[in-house]
């Protein structure tokens, strides 16, 4: 900014030195006026015997020096009031729109959620990977022989076809050798029904004993499975309600950290409005104290304001 000759103690007001301003322009006009009149002769005509003037003699003032002079402090003074009525203006304009500067409140930034890792359920790959290596060596072979048997001995297998047919066998069966001719076949059955029975109550018998281990290894591994995985749900509750807890301090300090900085804000700005308008007051009661060199033309003029 300009400098200037405002001070908040005895001088000039606003409309004083607007009103000198319009006089010293005004008189400053007339001077010109004046000079710019002047000319280097005149011109007249005899006619009849009667002269005429055509062009009046307006020589330069004898004054000249002291209108020039008068003129260019007018001015001078003229400029002198402009600029400090403009710097009056600059600095309520700069008053009016100041604004706070806000960037020293720390607003806090948004809270991270936290986003807790759980471990994943097992299934029954991994229960059979906790058996021991000779425990899974036994579970592969009692299901070999369950299956194996059990195909031999349940419906549709080889022994329950033997035992399906040996009832409906003839003692004997005759076959055609030549036309007209037939020769009897002799049948000889080398298998009992109580002999097939004997078997298929062995076979059944082993088949249930490895059919049970295959059914304990298949329980022990989902009891596994089962036992891992209520073990895991419970540790992803305990990490489900810590990041719960950690999520609601978070949150909770967020909003007391934003209702601090609005606070603060809210006091920043009152403060910041306050002193505002104090200072607009303050440069709206200024006024201009007139330099030494400009005071008598001021005085002259100042004279002819309305009091």
């Amino acid at each position: 900014m300009k400098k200037n000759s405002l001070t908040p103690n005895n001088g000039l007001s606003l409309s004083q030195a607007q009103s000198i301003s319009n006089l010293c322009n005004q008189r400053a006009t007339e001077i010109n006026n004046q000079l710019s009149a002047t000319n280097n002769y005149s011109k007249t005509i005899s006619v009849d015997g009667v002269v005429h003037t055509i062009l009046k003699s307006k020589g330069l003032p004898s004054n000249v020096i002291d209108l020039l002079k008068e003129k260019a402090e007018l001015h001078a003074c003229q400029a002198f009031l402009m600029e400090n009525l403009k710097a009056k203006e600059e600095m309520l304009n700069a008053a009016r729109n100041a604004k706070p500067d806000i960037s020293v409140i720390k607003f806090p930034e948004d809270w991270e959620l936290d986003d807790p890792t759980y471990l994943r359920q097992v299934d029954e790959s991994w229960g059979w990977e906790q058996l021991s290596l000779g425990e899974y060596n036994e579970y592969l072979e009692a299901e070999a022989y369950a299956a194996h048997i059990g195909q031999f001995i349940h419906k549709g297998g080889v022994l329950d076809g033997l035992r399906a047919e040996l009832p409906g066998i003839p003692d004997i069966e005759w076959m055609t050798i030549k036309d007209g001719v037939k020769s009897p076949v002799s049948i000889i059955v080398h298998h009992t029904s109580k002999d097939l029975l004997n078997i298929h109550e062995e076979l059944a018998a082993i088949h249930r004993g490895y059919e049970q281990r295959v059914n304990y290894f298949k329980a022990k591994v989902k009891n596994l499975v089962t036992e891992e995985n209520a073990r895991i749900a419970r540790i992803n509750a305990d990490v489900q309600s810590e990041s719960e807890k950690v999520n609601k301090t978070r949150q909770m300090e967020f909003q007391v950290a934003y209702a601090n900085a609005t606070e603060e804000l809210k006091t920043l700005k009152s403060e910041f409005e306050k002193t505002r308008q104090d200072q607009i007051r303050e440069i709206a009661s200024m006024r201009i104290q007139v330099d030494a060199r400009f005071q008598k033309i001021v005085d002259v003029f100042l004279n002819q304001l309305p009091q």
